[in-house]
């Protein structure tokens, strides 16, 4: 643990999720791969594919354009990684072929399929344990860019509440609007009005140098950067705490 700023008391810690928690990369390489065959059985058997069809690869590549072509088309769909994604499908199908409906039907279960194999994964004993004695002292709220199923890897217990970017808001600020991905400040404010605190007294942890540390530090909270896993934007501000491990935590209880 190395210290960089002067870490004042908090009331409440919230976590980003994706390699914080856990290693995302592998989960990540194992469902793209997943996703690769979903959709070549998907044309292979249920829908009568044409030559071009049998011979296209369904990896990034086809997907990027048609993800391009949403984001264009609807530039706040980078707040919510589902909606976008299944903007994306919805194009690629129709440009192979399909009708609106056939084509839309098809991109939510592919969706669906995604989050299943997205979530596919167990979470370290060590972090369910960690969780658990932190949150006999603070109130933990999750705050993520992604849509990990927190149900379906165990940890939807340990938190207060949980927000995902692009989420509608039920609070004063942000009423019945989509909450913006961070290092938007959205997510943060949430949190902290839910949780009757100043942004001060939020502890954010995660490991992403652009996403959690600028933009926690940005929302007026303090922050405790995860540097284990090398994938997210490096560091541009220093955090109060630097973590080799999440373990380290637990020297704060």
């Amino acid at each position: 643990m190395k210290f960089y700023r002067r870490l004042a008391p908090f009331q409440a810690i919230s976590f980003d999720l994706d390699d914080t928690l856990y290693s995302n990369y592998p989960v990540m390489m194992a469902t793209d791969a997943k996703m690769v065959a979903y959709f070549s059985t998907l044309f292979s058997l249920e829908i009568s594919p044409t030559q071009a069809i049998r011979s296209t690869t369904f990896d990034y590549r086809f997907w990027s354009p048609f993800s391009q072509q949403a984001v264009t088309a609807d530039p706040q769909l980078i707040h919510h990684v589902g909606d976008m994604r299944l903007a994306t499908y919805t194009l690629g199908m129709k440009a192979l072929g399909l009708t609106d409906d056939i084509a839309s039907e098809q991109a939510q279960k592919a969706l669906d399929y995604f989050v299943q194999q997205r979530s596919d994964f167990v979470v370290p004993a060590a972090v369910h344990q960690l969780l658990q004695s932190l949150q006999q002292k603070y109130p933990l709220v999750a705050i993520s860019n992604g849509n990990v199923d927190t149900d379906k890897i165990g940890i939807s217990a340990y938190f207060q509440y949980r927000f995902h970017a692009g989420d509608l808001s039920t609070t004063t600020l942000h009423k019945n609007q989509r909450l913006r991905q961070k290092p938007a400040a959205d997510m943060f404010a949430e949190a902290c009005e839910k949780l009757l605190i100043k942004p001060s007294q939020l502890l954010h942890v995660g490991d992403c140098g652009r996403s959690d540390i600028q933009g926690a530090i940005n929302a007026g909270c303090q922050t405790a950067w995860i540097s284990c896993y090398d994938v997210g934007k490096p560091l541009t501000v220093l955090p109060n705490i630097e973590l080799a491990d999440i373990s380290e935590l637990c020297h704060l209880l």
